[in-house]
């Protein structure tokens, strides 16, 4: 968690919290907030819809925090919370209108990124085409179902130990580990068919460029990944217990990377924590 509480810390700050004392509340959701902000930003794909998730989230963790039994880690409890919030949200950009493998391959295949004017807006060019391939690679993931993807997430970003990432999904490690080995082939076949940043496809970020610009999938006016500040997942959550080794796969995954929560997401967290419903929430 961001400001490595210990278990213990962590339970007197619950107390708190739940007795009314604001500082502590504020403690405990800003321990959390990274993980939460990540959580949601590659199961929902884009950081808009990132952000309005999150703040979903952290009203579920205060409303239900008094319903913390302490017979886990706080973080597990809160992946529990996000995940099964995440997995029902249908208010993201692709709730409906799903993406497929097929169709992601099709487009990288038949896409005609050479009929495509200089869209670039003079941002230099290698800005843009890092900005894609993080854009890319995260929206990719949208061609998993919800579960496969939030499965992908907690084994491949989070690194959870399987027996945890089993109890926050409610079923068991060994089909978890199945499972994610399974979701592990499949993505990283598909990056070695397609993908030229992460595998031996034909796809070059640099000349898809104007192509992305074109049909909306980056905006020069609002480049997220580069505005963001990457940190070490062991900062956003620190389990004791990481996860055993599945494959050989994970230099497939080097797009996993965890940023630090946005302005806006922190301005939303603070409108939260001064709002009178939670007033009432906390008084009640």
């Amino acid at each position: 968690m961001n400001n490595k509480l210990t278990e213990t810390e962590m339970s007197v700050l619950i107390d708190k919290a739940v007795e009314g004392d604001k500082k502590a509340l504020e403690k405990i959701i800003s321990s959390v907030s990274d993980l939460v902000f990540n959580l949601s930003l590659r199961t929902l794909g884009t950081f808009h819809d990132a952000e309005d998730a999150a703040q979903d989230i952290f009203v579920k963790i205060i409303t239900n925090l008094s319903s913390f039994r302490k017979e886990s880690a706080f973080s597990t409890w809160v992946f529990r919370i996000s995940v099964n919030h995440l997995k029902s949200y249908k208010k993201h950009m692709f709730a409906n209108a799903p993406l497929s493998f097929e169709f992601y391959g099709a487009d990288i295949e038949n896409g005609k990124i050479d009929d495509v004017p200089d869209m670039t807006q003079g941002v230099e060019k290698t800005v843009l085409s890092d900005e894609l391939k993080m854009s890319c690679t995260n929206v990719m993931l949208q061609c998993l179902d919800t579960e496969s993807r939030c499965i992908f997430i907690l084994g491949t970003m989070f690194k959870l130990d399987s027996r945890i990432a089993g109890e926050v999904l409610g079923m068991t490690a060994e089909a978890y580990r199945q499972r994610l080995s399974r979701i592990r082939r499949k993505v990283a076949d598909f990056l070695g068919t397609y993908c030229g940043e992460y595998g031996g496809g034909k796809c070059r970020c640099m000349e898809r460029v104007n192509y992305a610009i074109q049909n909306h999938r980056i905006n020069p006016a609002q480049l997220d990944y580069a505005n963001a500040e990457e940190i070490p997942v062991q900062t956003v959550i620190d389990f004791t217990e990481a996860m055993e080794e599945i494959d050989d796969l994970s230099q497939s995954f080097g797009f996993c990377k965890t940023y630090k929560s946005t302005a806006r997401t922190k301005k939303l967290i603070e409108e939260l924590l001064n709002s009178e419903p939670l007033s009432v929430i906390k008084n009640s």
